[in-house]
């Protein structure tokens, strides 16, 4: 089997508009600080997809940010390649992409359709490819900064319509407000509801020190990316400080070796990932942390509006959950003509199976709003 086409083919929705963000300055704090904003920019939603087709009929499609110029690339080093030299071709394109100027993790989705295409040969959805351990991936709602009675709210909404029963805050109000805050809602939502805190590096180092103790004390499960990662001597001190887990490098976990180095020198006790940066990377970073008896936790949905890392989180024993907002990865793939995005039932999701990722399509529709294949 070769690779014979490589396509990137964009689709635009005329009905939504297209979002942003915008960053802006956080009020009230005595420091200078910035989040972001969501905005609508001009122009319609657009998703873009990678197609790789095989001169035996076999094709991976996957969700991509990959633009033409990463495609001219990987067309020059992999058409007549064997898409089932996964490994040989991870190793060329890891190795290489120094020497082609592009950011770590940038051939990601180009692997994850060589999955796709492994398991669609084989006659085996992706999970049976890399063994499961688990039938269902339990899930936590993530919420943006709100006062105590929007995440309440949020809360009680992702309990009722999902059946989720663990949430992540994203804040920006300070050490002090946000132990107030957790407080609250720990006497609100009881001992055994799972909470998770992601103060987006609006944390300063004492801050975090402080928070994380009180973390402790009301049973978080982890502390993520308080303050920028490129600080790492500051992340070497926090995890020496705390008990609770610190996970540091979501803004590196495109990059292997990077991510990797943070967790044998002390400044991440576990490791973020995202399948958009190739499930064969996630794996081996998987492996890695498995190694330094901790877990890796992956990031949003990972492509493939859910499918992806669904696989991957019901494959990797030592991952705890799959991140969500409130819209059901559902229904997100319905706007792009997918009619099978795994649907999240009481707090967790499963992997179908089909061969490969098993992603179905309308393809009327996904023909309708495709704009441009390339």
């Amino acid at each position: 089997m070769k690779i014979q086409k490589i396509q990137l083919i964009i689709l635009e929705d005329p009905d939504q508009k297209k979002t942003g963000q915008n960053i802006v300055r956080v009020p009230g704090l005595f420091r200078t600080q910035y989040t972001h904003k969501g905005t609508q920019v001009s122009g319609h939603a657009r998703q873009n997809f990678i197609k790789v087709i095989t001169d035996e009929g076999i094709e991976g499609l996957c969700t991509t940010t990959m633009g033409h110029v990463q495609i001219d690339i990987l067309r020059r080093h992999a058409i007549g390649q064997n898409p089932l030299h996964r490994e040989h071709l991870f190793q060329m394109l890891y190795k290489g992409t120094r020497w082609v100027y592009q950011p770590p993790g940038w051939f990601g989705d180009f692997d994850n359709c060589l999955w796709d295409i492994a398991g669609k040969a084989a006659g085996l959805p992706v999970h049976a490819l890399i063994g499961r351990v688990r039938d269902r991936f339990p899930v936590y709602l993530t919420g943006g900064d709100m006062p105590l009675e929007g995440y309440l709210d949020h809360i009680d909404e992702g309990r009722l319509k999902l059946g989720i029963s663990a949430y992540k805050f994203h804040s920006y109000k300070g050490g002090q407000a946000d132990i107030k805050i957790f407080e609250a809602v720990r006497n609100q939502v009881g001992n055994e509801f799972v909470l998770i805190n992601d103060p987006v590096c609006s944390y300063t180092l004492d801050e975090a020190i402080q928070v994380g103790h009180a973390m402790e004390d009301l049973d978080f499960v982890w502390l993520e990316e308080p303050m920028h990662e490129q600080k790492m001597h500051q992340y070497q001190k926090l995890c020496s400080e705390l008990r609770i887990p610190v996970m540091a490098n979501e803004m590196l976990m495109h990059d292997l070796g990077i991510s990797t180095q943070w967790l044998m020198h002390g400044a991440t006790d576990r490791l973020r990932a995202n399948a958009r940066n190739g499930t064969t990377q996630v794996l081996k970073m998987a492996h890695f942390a498995e190694m330094y008896d901790t877990n890796i936790e992956m990031n949003a949905q990972g492509g493939l509006f859910g499918h992806i890392h669904a696989h991957l989180g019901c494959s990797i024993d030592n991952t705890d959950f799959y991140e969500t907002g409130i819209d059901d990865p559902y229904t997100i793939g319905l706007q792009w003509g997918m009619t099978n995005a795994p649907k999240i039932s009481e707090g967790s999701l499963a992997p179908n199976d089909n061969p490969g990722w098993g992603a179905e399509w309308d393809a009327d529709k996904f023909r309708t709003l495709t704009l441009e294949e390339y």
